[in-house]
Parts: structure tokens; C-alpha cells; sequence
């Protein structure tokens, strides 16, 4: 089954493609591969998951804003190639969470992006992956991901 397939039967609603909000483009497009830019998490609606692990959201909270964060990534993969079908598979994925120095579960929030990424993609949706803190994100977001796929024409 493929990716668009998947989304149809998981019933997943993905938010249309955000727009960059500086100079950068969405997506970069190089040979076999799609280098993703920086994506928060972006609601159907236009509104976003904020706030801080560790400073009144919880992990479940956080792995919700990740999940997001993922389809708002598919959108502009599927806006770039015009089909999900068209991924291979996830290379790699920096996963960055708002947190307070002190919250040690980046790994555990990311997961909320990382198992989206399974269930569209299948063990093709497991790449290599970082997940760090950062002191703030843009616009008090809860989390930011980036994201390179392997893709075909």
C-alpha cells in the first residue's frame, strides 16, 4: 500500500503546506533527495501547538505537537512532489523540543513524529534521527523538525 493510501485509510487530515515566514524555501529538491526545512506544528486550522516541556506541557502534550509537526512536514512533501508516493524512505530527522534545561524526554516527544512517519511510510518511515532541547523555538512552538528523504520521480 502506498503512503497516499495510507493516509486515506488512517483518516490523517494534513494541514495545507506552510509557507516559509522568512528567506528560506519550504523544500530543496536535489537529485534522489527532498531536504525538508524546519517545520512547526502546524494545525489544519492555521494555529499552533506552543508552549515548554518541563514548564507546564507534558510529554503526551508534546508527542501530540511532534505528530503534528509531521503532517504539516507531509504536506509540503506531497505540495513538492505532488505525491507521498513518490518518498522512498525517511533518511534522517532532527527533532528539536522546547524544554527547560532540566527535561530530559526529547527522545520520548520526537516519538510522536517518528511513529507517524511509520504508520504512512512502513519500516521505510524509520530513519536516523536526532532529538535535542533548545532553550526557546520560534514563536514559543513546541517543538521543530527537519527532515531528508529519499525520493523517486
Amino acid at each position: 500500500m502506498g503512503a497516499e493510501a495510507k493516509i486515506a485509510e488512517l483518516k490523517l487530515e494534513l494541514p495545507p503546506a506552510p509557507k516559509p515566514i522568512a528567506t528560506y524555501l519550504p523544500a530543496v529538491k536535489i537529485g534522489n533527495l527532498l531536504y525538508v526545512s524546519g517545520h512547526g506544528p502546524l494545525n489544519s486550522d492555521g494555529s499552533m501547538h506552543f508552549g515548554r516541556l518541563g514548564a507546564g506541557l507534558e510529554i503526551p502534550a508534546g508527542q501530540a505537537a511532534a505528530r503534528q509537526t509531521g503532517l504539516a512536514i507531509l504536506a509540503t512533501v506531497r505540495n513538492t512532489l505532488g505525491s507521498l508516493d513518490k518518498v522512498v524512505r525517511l533518511i534522517k530527522v532532527l527533532g528539536m523540543v522546547n524544554c527547560t534545561p532540566e527535561f530530559v524526554d526529547q527522545p520520548k516527544v520526537i516519538n510522536g513524529f517518528s511513529d507517524l512517519m511509520v504508520e504512512v511510510f512502513g519500516d521505510s518511515g524509520k530513519g536516523a534521527r536526532s532529538a535535542i532541547g533548545m532553550v526557546s523555538l520560534p514563536n514559543n512552538i513546541a517543538v521543530e523538525i527537519e527532515a531528508i528523504f529519499e525520493i523517486k520521480d
